[in-house]
């Protein structure tokens, strides 16, 4: 008789445990559902909506991950880049940070224009995910090729002015605009470029400083030649 009530007291703290699991697993289910929600809903991404100074300062920060190897950090650049400077979603950032990132890994060890190719599926990865932003149709196989063409000939140490004129190619193919300012930022930006390599053994905090100063001001012409009335699409 003892044992039976004993049973029966048991039960219901079986039947406790088993309610408290299952709301337990539901709750998960739903915490888990708004997440990806959040990370997966298509934000109203916008390649224009850039700032001058954090993008010049966050593509400082790129350069120095990049040059030290840290494709942790310089993958988290990238999502930041894309997700704030961008506003792409939480899922598309991470895209975008990957092929980037697969794209500079790439790249890095080659030696030749042949094994700098290897480098070409990534970048296509990387502007077919940017064009859904793009005020113009973006064809991703151009921008992807036209972009490892300076990296190329910047290693290939052709003069700032002449990869600038590449640089600014790639925007002008992102944004659909040519115009003095869009060609004076891609000098510039490989000019900044120029300084970090001529200084590639003695970078102090005044140099990147001085990287990310002319930086913003490159982007700040960007900005300019995107809103100019007088831009061509």
């Amino acid at each position: 008789m003892k044992q039976a009530d004993q049973s029966r007291s048991e039960k219901p703290s079986e039947h406790a445990r088993r309610r408290f699991a299952f709301r337990l697993w539901v709750g998960a289910g739903g915490v888990a559902a708004v997440l990806a929600a959040y990370a997966a809903v298509p934000r109203h991404a916008d390649l224009t909506r850039f700032d001058p100074t954090p993008t010049a300062a966050l593509e400082t920060a790129m350069w120095r991950h990049y040059y030290e190897k840290r494709y942790l950090a310089l993958f988290f650049d990238l999502y930041q880049s894309a997700r704030d400077g961008q506003g792409y979603s939480p899922l598309d950032s991470v895209h975008v940070a990957v092929a980037a990132a697969r794209a500079a890994k790439a790249f890095q060890p080659s030696t030749s224009r042949a094994q700098a190719e290897a480098a070409i599926p990534h970048l296509v990865a990387y502007f077919r995910i940017l064009a859904r932003a793009a005020p113009i149709a973006v064809e991703p196989e151009d921008a992807a090729r036209t972009e490892l063409a300076w990296w190329q000939a910047r290693r290939e140490a052709v003069p700032p002015h002449q990869y600038g004129a590449i640089i600014a190619r790639v925007s002008t193919l992102l944004y659909g605009v040519d115009n003095d300012d869009i060609r004076r930022s891609g000098i510039i930006r490989a000019q900044a470029m120029d300084y970090r390599d001529a200084h590639a053994e003695t970078m102090t905090e005044a140099d990147w400083a001085s990287i990310a100063g002319q930086l913003e001001m490159a982007y700040g012409l960007l900005k300019k030649a995107v809103f100019s009335p007088a831009s061509t699409r």
